[in-house]
């Protein structure tokens, strides 16, 4: 039986967009941004750590971090974030969105610089320093993917949510981009101010010590951003639902959102303590009847952001080695080591231009209109045959001539990733689960992404030296087909309220289900 819907969450739901939702994406995306340069940002900087801590004396190639040591500083951050999903996805049912999301923001400008302050006076000191602070920056991110996507999602009318926390999670395809051109413009300038020979004419002088600015400048950058939007973020008042459904302050939750709509919104205490009465019995996450409600539910959104994520995390690191298998990245020897770190963020920035970015805001014109249902569907079917098509004939696509339809067809894989799963996975678990336990689900799902974003980055490494570019391709669109079939358990939610889904309004019946596209 449906219960009668609170004021001022009717009035969030059928609110006009305002410029508050403007701001609301602009705040929490900045927080996205910063997340997407942190994190592969890394992968620009590999190949110049090499050659700065791991160059062998009259080696005919310039070092390079040995596989442990590249896994490690690769995939540490992974580590973090997962841990920080769980964590703040937690907190932020406990505590509240607002108090939590502060946390997280500090503690990702603090370990952004600190990560380009490593030190140690060998290879080993600094790789450690290293790791350590990517560890804790990896945390900080962590926190800001369940709370930026449910403080989103609870902000939001019904009509534009999905575009509106699709477009939160697209601002990753700015950050990716962004990490990118910083590269460029830092190699540019110092390869410009400090000019050195290519290491096959000169091994001693191909690497100057001023390179070792250049990694800690790329890597401290990420602060800038996070900084400049903590004032706002923490200007945001608490969202309605959460005040309202979790902490039980009616009167608050009206204030707050009447200054946010400017419009004036009735308490409700009353029914508010009422509803709470009604759910004396709320279940847990642990609970039998979570597991009827939505353990299906949470079996999906895991394992499709699992899947994917170990296609898409394993593609983005390793970018630049598959741009040096096809030619597109001259041979390490044949540049300086400043100029490599120019040519991988060029080729970087060059694939986020166009094909990273303009996915994501396919996704953000369409979602509402397709429905996230069709549009992950599509994305991962996509994803498959691209896949199959660059390994069943990978040799035909390493002759130079056919270089540039390898890169078309690689950058089709990216764009169908980001129209596609990256952002459906992001979106879905902010929208179906019960207001008390969003954060904490989202927080799992997402973690099962980052589990999946390991396997990504520890396992492409060695399947690649061990069985090769050619199987390892094969390998990731068996996972992309994995990824459509079990997209078949995630339900649409295109049009609905965020408690029509989770079945909040509908007293302690199980919600209908699945696949309608509501109004």
């Amino acid at each position: 039986m449906a219960r009668e819907q609170l004021q001022v969450l009717n009035a969030l739901d059928v609110a006009k967009t305002q410029w508050y939702h403007f701001t609301a994406i602009v705040i929490a995306g900045m927080g996205f941004f910063t997340d997407a340069y942190d994190l592969f940002c890394i992968s620009l900087v590999t190949k110049l750590l090499g050659r700065i801590y791991y160059t062998a004396p009259h080696s005919a190639t310039p070092g390079s971090l040995p596989s442990n040591v590249s896994a490690a500083v690769n995939g540490v951050a992974f580590c973090g974030t997962l841990a920080g999903q769980l964590f703040f996805g937690w907190l932020g049912d406990k505590m509240g969105r607002k108090r939590a999301y502060g946390m997280t923001l500090m503690l990702m400008v603090l370990c952004s610089v600190a990560s380009g302050l490593s030190f140690g006076h060998e290879p080993t000191g600094v790789m450690a320093t290293l790791c350590f602070f990517r560890f804790w920056l990896g945390f900080g991110i962590g926190g800001d993917y369940p709370l930026s996507a449910t403080i989103m999602s609870e902000y939001a009318n019904k009509k534009t949510r999905g575009a509106f926390i699709a477009a939160v999670f697209a601002m990753q395809g700015f950050g990716i981009l962004a990490g990118g051109m910083v590269a460029i413009i830092v190699s540019a300038a110092f390869n410009s101010r400090y000019p050195a020979p290519a290491y096959e004419a000169n091994p001693a002088h191909s690497t100057v010590p001023e390179a070792d600015y250049v990694w800690r400048i790329i890597l401290m950058f990420g602060a800038l951003p996070a900084l400049l939007t903590y004032y706002w973020r923490m200007q945001m008042p608490e969202t309605a639902r959460y005040t309202a459904l979790v902490a039980k302050n009616a009167k608050k939750a009206a204030a707050d959102m009447s200054k946010v709509l400017h419009v004036d919104l009735e308490a409700e205490q009353e029914k508010v303590e009422r509803l709470a009465r009604e759910q004396r019995i709320e279940f847990s996450l642990f609970s039998r009847q979570f597991l009827h409600r939505h353990g299906l539910h949470l079996l999906g959104t895991m394992s499709t952001w699992f899947l994917l994520d170990i296609a898409f995390y394993s593609q983005n690191l390793f970018q630049k080695d598959i741009f040096t298998a096809i030619g597109w990245i001259p041979k390490a020897k044949t540049m300086n080591a400043i100029e490599e770190v120019f040519r991988i963020g060029r080729a970087q920035t060059l694939i986020a231009l166009c094909s990273t970015v303009p996915g994501y805001w396919f996704t953000v014109a369409l979602i509402d209109r397709m429905g996230r249902f069709a549009i992950q569907l599509m994305g991962f079917f996509f994803m498959t045959v691209f896949m199959f098509a660059l390994a069943i004939p990978y040799h035909h696509w390493t002759l130079p001539a056919n270089r540039i339809g390898f890169v078309v067809i690689y950058s089709l894989t990216f764009f169908f990733a980001n129209f596609g799963p990256n952002a459906t996975t992001f979106v879905v678990p902010a929208e179906i689960f019960p207001a008390r336990l969003r954060s904490t689900c989202h927080g799992i799902s997402a973690a099962a992404g980052k589990a999946g974003a390991m396997v990504g980055a520890f396992g492409f490494l060695y399947a690649a030296n061990g069985i090769g570019v050619r199987k390892t391709l094969i390998i990731l669109g068996v996972i992309n087909f994995l990824g459509m079939v079990f997209t078949f358990l995630v339900p649409e939610s295109k049009g609905r309220s965020l408690e029509e889904m989770s079945g909040e309004n509908e007293g302690q019946d199980a919600p209908k289900s699945s696949r309608q596209d509501g109004a």
